[in-house]
């Protein structure tokens, strides 16, 4: 384990802390702005898809497979199925992909 791993992990927690603190501390009503609000609606979903995007194409063996998993989860969540039917049929079609390929 390198010697600066509970560094790390502690500067990410603080770093975390204060996201979700500073905007308390800040804020002490409702916010007015109608753009305010919406942005911070959906800054969850912006970093989520940011972090889980690139993922997907350096997990799989190739970027192929990751792609036909990737157009398999859109399809799906395109016609409105649960999250659990869209990822585990994204990984299965990950997993025939790269048994093809």
């Amino acid at each position: 384990m390198p010697d600066n791993f509970f560094l790390q992990v502690a500067v990410m927690a603080v770093v975390t802390y204060l996201i979700r603190a500073v905007p308390l501390a800040l804020c002490r009503g409702r916010l007015q702005s109608r753009w305010l609000r919406d942005f911070l609606f959906y800054v969850p979903y912006a970093v989520l898809g940011a972090m889980t995007f690139p993922a997907v194409f350096s997990s799989t063996a190739s970027p192929l497979s990751a792609l036909c998993g990737v157009a398999a989860g859109i399809a799906l969540a395109w016609m409105e199925k649960g999250l659990l039917t869209v990822a585990v049929a994204a990984c299965a079609v990950v997993f025939i992909a790269e048994r093809l390929l």
